[in-house]
């Protein structure tokens, strides 16, 4: 038995959730570093803070894989857990900018990292059953296209979550610096209404989408896979938390070899959130990395936003485009290429004139951006049994992670002592970072790419 064929607007309202959780972490992305300056954080200690976020997904993910692998409800099996996530990073995206109010109890720059902790958590408990459901519902013909759309919706998600501080400055007046140290209006309004946005869009996907029963998915499972895995545990039993070191030990070859795709390609994300905005502002703007209360880093920042913006509005673009890139030339290459344009893009930043100039790099940092999100997932899902797609999401978040906290205790210490506080280096690496991962996707063994080429 085959999965139904679903329409573009099924598919659309299917992801349409991630969306707001892209706004959101859109919003976290190109202002928390200056948040967390603004309460205090020197620049080589703002990796440290970002460390937060690997570790809950270290944690969370593969935990919330396997749960929603294995519950079901009458509400369905990935949707409470995703609902459960939206609400709970509202409260923290409500609360983050606002840490200096709480500083009765504690410093307003611990208050913040708090509030960060919750917002990751939160992202990552919504984030991976989401991925799940693509995989969930949609054959192996459409999972490319599944996890395009899914990309597109990140990048408009994204565009506006990075842009939403500027427009709320420029077009509605906005306070956007404040004169007592405090985190400007149009930075807590952003953040409210990214919070709105969040739970509004969660909520279309859940009452426009159909989850597949237990049943239903077992008819599509492949009968001699599953037979397999029978014959090797024995017998049939029900799955434990524990489960997921096993898991994790028979891991699918294609996995691992997307494994270290993934660690070189998020070891340079990383590192270009982190410190995107204390480079361009030192580099480009000429201005030294303890002034992050004036005005003009204020408008550095604004302006990393809408670079941001720019790569993100560039990927939902090319999201759409990478389906038929992949049909003509494989998806492993496709990733491979779209990795190296985004690595000449991050290096190009150092060589950039003035702030205008920076737009190109990140219309090649957004053709990376499309494929990192969609290309893995979709060679991923074809590798991986549908009784296990939940945890084996969660696993390989490991590979996101890792890296991240891997940049996030090195980066730092890099900047102060190897790049003499000179940020852009962390830019320039991530930019070879990059590169690597794309020489590496060659070695991938993408099983499905003949049904693309059918």
């Amino acid at each position: 038995m085959k999965k139904r064929t679903l329409g573009f607007w099924e598919i659309w309202n299917m992801s349409f959730g991630f969306l707001g959780i892209q706004m959101g972490f859109a919003l976290q992305n190109a202002n928390a570093s200056r948040i967390l300056q603004i309460f205090g954080a020197d620049v080589h200690e703002l990796s440290w803070f970002w460390l937060i976020a690997p570790f809950m997904g270290l944690i969370v993910q593969p935990i919330i894989g396997h749960y929603s692998d294995n519950t079901w409800t009458r509400f369905g099996r990935r949707k409470p857990f995703f609902l459960l996530g939206a609400v709970l990073a509202s409260i923290g995206m409500i609360l983050i900018p606002q840490a200096d109010f709480m500083i009765a109890i504690l410093p307003a720059l611990w208050v913040g990292a708090g509030m960060l902790m919750i917002m990751d958590a939160s992202f990552n408990i919504a984030m991976e059953p989401f991925r799940a459901l693509v995989a969930d519902n949609l054959s192996d013909e459409q999972t490319t296209q599944g996890f395009s759309v899914q990309t597109a919706l990140i990048g408009v998600g994204a565009v506006v979550g990075s842009w939403l501080p500027w427009m709320l400055s420029n077009w509605f007046g906005v306070a956007k610096t404040s004169t007592d140290g405090t985190v400007p209006e149009n930075l807590l309004w952003s953040f409210i209404i990214g919070a709105v946005v969040l739970i509004g869009s969660i909520l279309i996907t859940i009452f426009t989408t159909k989850e597949y029963s237990p049943e239903e998915l077992a008819q599509f499972e492949d009968e001699k896979a599953h037979q397999k895995a029978i014959e090797e545990d024995g017998e049939e039993r029900k799955a434990k938390l524990t489960d997921i070191f096993e898991d994790f030990r028979k891991m699918p070859e294609t996995m691992r070899q997307l494994s270290w795709v993934q660690f070189f390609s998020w070891f340079a994300l990383f590192g270009m959130w982190v410190f995107a905005v204390p480079a361009i502002a030192q580099h480009i703007y000429g201005l030294p990395p303890e002034d992050a209360s004036s005005e003009t880093y204020q408008e550095a920042g604004n302006w990393v936003g809408i670079l941001f913006g720019i790569y993100n509005g560039v990927s939902a673009i090319f999201a759409f485009l990478l389906p038929v890139i992949a049909k003509k030339i494989s998806r492993k290459k496709t990733h491979a290429l779209s990795l190296f344009i985004g690595g000449i893009g991050l290096i190009l930043i150092y060589f950039m004139p003035n702030e205008n100039w920076l737009i190109l790099p990140m219309v090649c940092i957004g053709i990376a951006w499309a494929s990192i999100l969609s290309m893995p997932y979709a060679m991923l899902a074809g590798s991986i049994s549908p009784k296990k797609m939940g945890v084996y999401m969660g696993i390989f978040n490991f590979f996101i992670v890792i890296p991240q906290i891997i940049n996030g205790i090195i980066g730092g210490p890099l900047v102060k002592y190897a790049y003499d506080n000179h940020a852009i280096f962390a830019l320039v690496v991530s930019g070879i970072s990059f590169i690597i991962a794309g020489l590496l996707s060659f070695k991938i063994n993408d099983k499905k790419d003949k049904v693309l080429n059918a």
